[in-house]
């Protein structure tokens, strides 16, 4: 028979719990987690009973919190954090040239500089396994949280990120996003505001996607209305492809852009502009504080800076 703790405290039920205090939606969560709405509430309504107390209550349609649940929350983090902990310390005793490195990389990102530098790495440490996950921004954190990931590779900075407190970074680049347009009128200008980039509809990332939301939030700020969006993808090359075939506007990183020919696009009276005000943004690796200092993880950084010290970041992308 299970004791309290392990009714409380199995893994499926501290996920199931975290998993609805991130989303405050029975619905969303059961889909997130690929359960029956039903099985989350059966599985909620167990653990209340177990603690004997309600950990969450409603106001309207709107779920919060109770007393109690924030308690189960703020523990929950803490035996989260603390089998984080005694995994890495275990793995600080590991050797730098052997096991594995899991590096969740953002969906949006181009990962030609990261696949030469892992070519690179293992002519060195062939006993080193690098992985790499593409993943969401979403399921980046959780990866994160859940020590599945050692190394994310994102942009920031990232508003969503409401605690920031258990995770270190290092930057990798600044990177700007450009616009991509078909208005002659516009063919020369080297910087274009808002205002006049809705002309056309628009091409862009997932409504969900960092980039999509950076750039949702400039308009925002500068009062100038969204543009009417034609078509979402995931990635950069079908962006592209999109707007250069359907005559859509669309942003895409200078990162991306530097691996392309921009003089060719030109001459198909596609043209690549500056944004004014800019709309910049940091490429950097993000981990749990103190991940780099097990041996591989820190050889693997430093390594990375290495492979950049001979030929940059941006000139390794460009043509």
């Amino acid at each position: 028979m299970k004791t309290t703790q392990e009714n409380i405290f199995s893994s499926k039920t501290l996920s199931y719990f975290l998993q609805l205090t991130d989303t405050m939606n029975y619905t969303q969560a059961a889909q997130i987690l690929g359960i029956t709405q039903p099985a989350l509430t059966q599985q909620i309504k167990k653990l209340e009973r177990t603690v004997g107390t309600p950990l969450f209550y409603s106001v309207g349609k709107k779920l919060r919190l109770t007393d109690a649940g924030y308690i189960m929350l703020k523990t929950t983090h803490q035996i989260y954090d603390l089998l984080n902990n005694a995994t890495d310390e275990i793995q600080q005793a590991t050797s730098s040239t052997t096991g594995q490195i899991n590096l969740g990389i953002l969906a949006s990102i181009e990962t030609k500089v990261f696949e030469d530098f892992a070519l690179e790495l293992y002519k060195e440490n062939p006993d080193l396994e690098v992985n790499f996950h593409m993943l969401t921004r979403k399921e980046i954190w959780e990866s994160l949280e859940n020590n599945r990931i050692d190394l994310a590779i994102m942009y920031l900075p990232d508003e969503s990120i409401k605690n920031w407190k258990p995770y270190s970074s290092k930057k990798i680049i600044s990177d700007d996003l450009l616009f991509i347009h078909h208005n002659p009128k516009f063919a020369d200008k080297k910087k274009i505001r808002l205002k006049y980039v809705g002309d056309r509809p628009w091409v862009m990332y997932p409504e969900d996607y960092y980039l999509n939301q950076t750039l949702r939030e400039t308009f925002k700020n500068q009062m100038v209305d969204f543009p009417q969006t034609a078509a979402r993808y995931t990635m950069p090359e079908q962006i592209l492809k999109f707007a250069i075939n359907t005559h859509t506007n669309t942003a895409l990183p200078k990162s991306f852009l530097l691996n392309l020919d921009l003089n060719k696009m030109t001459d198909d009276d596609i043209w690549v502009t500056e944004f004014d005000p800019k709309i910049r943004f940091d490429l950097k690796f993000v981990y749990r504080k103190n991940k780099n200092e097990i041996p591989r993880i820190g050889r693997f950084l430093s390594k990375f800076d290495d492979f950049l010290a001979k030929k940059d970041y941006l000139s390794r992308l460009a043509k």
